[in-house]
């Protein structure tokens, strides 16, 4: 059995909280990572008109939206992972929670400055909501130097 950083050597509730967080928010990231992905014309009627096709005027050049779409895709698909096998270590926590914090800051900081629609700020809620989860089951973790 790997020592390093298996759930089954959790306290079960922090097991079922980590799998849990790593189910629910890789679930939240595929949906908003393959949205713009799959129909950007829903998602641009939900969080407003992209700009980043204006260089070449071509529709299907959203490049800066499918960037961050295949990078929230790549994340979920690591979370989800996760809670299917079981795993957890602190790095995908780490993962977990900088890329919300991220995201928080993008979202905060661009509907501040009027360059996304306020439905952003909404996103950026969740995601506190995900990296309080993180924090609490990485304080619940056991202090024996395997996790």
């Amino acid at each position: 059995m790997n020592d390093r950083s298996p759930l089954s050597t959790l306290p079960d509730p922090n097991k079922t909280a980590a799998t849990w967080l790593a189910w629910t928010q890789g679930g939240y990231f595929l949906i908003t990572g393959f949205w713009p992905l799959i129909h950007i014309e829903s998602f641009q009627s939900v969080t407003g008109r992209k700009t980043d096709h204006l260089v070449t005027e071509l529709e299907a050049d959203y490049w800066l939206v499918m960037t961050v779409g295949v990078l929230v895709v790549a994340i979920a698909i690591t979370l989800v992972t996760t809670a299917w096998r079981h795993t957890f270590s602190v790095e995908i926590a780490v993962l977990a929670i900088t890329s919300s914090v991220g995201l928080i800051g993008l979202d905060v900081t661009y509907v501040m400055r009027h360059v996304i629609l306020p439905i952003y700020l909404a996103d950026a809620a969740v995601e506190c909501i995900f990296v309080l989860g993180w924090f609490i089951v990485l304080i619940r973790r056991p202090q024996d130097g395997r996790h």
